[in-house]
């Protein structure tokens, strides 16, 4: 599968690599290695838990791999691109900041999520505390080897050093403290990290049920790629929230509110010397949710589904990102206020056109079904009639 994947890659720099200069190799890795194989709630849906997302993770980290090598040998030169990888990480912060075993079990779920792809092609192997938590579960429960996979002296050296950016997405964080899980349980990858996650109730959580805006906690994580991987050049790849009210939304007050806070925390990340380039914001459209389809709404568009040409509507944030963008930044609170107010005016003449949008379809219906259709009964009604009066005649 390496192979065949490396293959894919280099077809692509073949072909696009004279015009596009950054590739990820991988978006996201841990959801489809721990969604895809340890749960079981994303393709290929396998419920292998505490052995399926490891031996996946650790397959897509040699793939990353051989294709930065394969691009470094021969497309480099001639095209002068980048290659790197995205990772999706949430923060991690201890309940008490004044226990110990907190202040542990929040950097193990860290390291459990970033660390566990961003430590080998950074630093060579994968962190110490998942060696040292999984081997000792796997001891524990009869196994003569670690349900991690080990590289190789020679695949660490190979890994190490194998990413031109780090991709970065972040949507939240969780208060993490330390609690024990039996090891009479079955083997899976949340009970070897032996922690629980919890949430502030007064965090906004406007949307998806995993998704609290806590827009801190973006500072700390990226400070914390940072300090534990040699300030890295970093993208932010992925950083938004969705909405899950079933009629429509285009003013999303909440949204903007999470983009200023989310934005604003990176901003104060690179006066902290993060070594941070850009940042992308999820998403421009609503679109197909991974096992939630349609039904959870990140877009900074609306879409409306149910139409066959799925028309797209601006929502408040469009306005208020534009302002964002345009100012690389935040200029001052009277500024930002008047952003504010511009995009909430804008989104309700949206609003008002979309409340007309339904005169206009049953318009359209009329115009384009019921007149044809009366128009050919008419047409029907006329050669009957015409009939019988042949028939009278003769």
């Amino acid at each position: 599968m390496i192979s065949y994947f490396n293959d894919y890659a280099n077809l692509c720099f073949e072909k696009f690599g004279d015009r596009v200069k950054h590739w990820i190799t991988f978006n996201n890795p841990w959801t489809v290695a721990e969604e895809g194989y340890e749960t079981g709630e994303h393709a290929p849906g396998l419920k292998l838990s505490g052995i399926g997302a490891y031996k996946a993770a650790h397959h897509i980290i040699k793939t990353h791999a051989k294709v930065w090598h394969s691009y470094n040998k021969t497309w480099r030169s001639k095209q002068q691109g980048m290659v790197g990888i995205s990772l999706t990480s949430a923060w991690g912060e201890p309940v008490d900041l004044n226990s110990q075993k907190d202040i542990e079990a929040a950097e193990r779920y860290v390291q459990f999520y970033l660390g566990w792809f961003a430590n080998p092609i950074y630093r060579g192997d994968y962190p110490e505390v998942m060696k040292n938590y999984v081997g000792r579960k796997s001891a524990q429960q009869g196994l003569g080897t670690s349900r991690l996979p080990t590289f190789s002296v020679q695949e660490k050296s190979y890994i190490k050093g194998t990413s031109d950016f780090l991709g970065i997405s972040h949507f939240t964080t969780r208060y993490i403290t330390q609690k024990n899980y039996s090891t009479f349980q079955r083997p899976s990858y949340h009970t070897d990290r032996d922690l629980a996650e919890l949430v502030d109730p007064r965090w906004p959580n406007p949307g998806s049920k995993w998704l609290y805006s806590v827009p801190w906690g973006f500072r700390r994580l990226l400070n914390f790629v940072k300090t534990q991987y040699g300030n890295p050049l970093i993208y932010v790849t992925e950083n938004g929230v969705s909405e899950k009210m079933q009629c429509t939304q285009l003013c999303d007050e909440w949204r903007m509110e999470y983009l200023k806070g989310y934005i604003n925390e990176m901003l104060k990340a690179i006066n902290d010397g993060v070594n941070l380039k850009g940042y992308t914001a999820w998403s421009l459209l609503d679109k197909f949710e991974w096992n939630k389809g349609y039904s959870e709404r990140f877009g900074l568009y609306h879409v409306d589904f149910k139409k066959g040409n799925k028309p797209r509507y601006p929502k408040a944030s469009v306005q208020y990102y534009k302002m964002i963008i345009s100012a690389n930044g935040f200029p001052n609170p009277r500024e930002v206020a008047n952003w504010h107010q511009k995009a909430i005016q804008t989104c309700s003449i949206t609003n008002q056109l979309l409340a007309a949008d339904p005169l206009t379809t049953h318009m359209e219906m009329v115009t384009e079904i019921v007149v044809p259709t009366v128009f050919t009964l008419c047409i029907l009604i006329s050669a009957i009639l015409l009939m019988f009066l042949l028939r009278k005649h003769s």
